[in-house]
């Protein structure tokens, strides 16, 4: 794998900038992981817009079919989808112009990673964004 996450300060200058980040693949269901680290993240401050069709609202946030459907600015896009998604959602990011995106652990899509990243956003790949904000702005 060619790819490499940006080091702890980049992530910890990441997280201090961001206040709006979308989550795609947002699950209205409290026992999932996207659900429980999207709540986690909106109680340290971010304000979380879930991007699921189908679905109305999710903690407490208006819902959005699609990055394109978001009438505001994203600082970051939160990605809980399986792999083979993740191609389309860098090229929304990219046609957005959204400064950067966030694949959860255990999603690994190397093409896409390097796509977003010659596209000039920030990646972070196969982390955790709970984990990382828990090691790195609490302690």
């Amino acid at each position: 794998m060619n790819f490499k996450n940006p080091d702890g300060d980049t992530l910890r200058a990441l997280l201090k900038t961001v206040r709006t980040i979308a989550v795609v693949g947002l699950s209205p269901q409290p026992a999932r992981p996207s659900y429980r680290v999207a709540q986690a993240m909106q109680r340290y401050g971010y304000r979380i817009v879930p991007v699921r069709p189908l679905v109305d609202a999710v903690l407490g946030e208006k819902a959005y079919a699609s990055l394109t459907d978001i009438p505001f600015a994203v600082d970051l896009v939160d990605v809980f989808r399986a792999p083979e998604h993740v191609p389309a959602i860098v090229e929304q990011c990219l046609t957005l112009h959204l400064p950067a995106i966030w694949i959860q652990e255990g999603i690994v899509h190397e093409a896409a990673a390097q796509r977003a990243q010659a596209g000039g956003m920030t990646v972070v790949m196969d982390r955790c964004i709970l984990k990382d904000y828990v090691r790195l702005m609490t302690a």
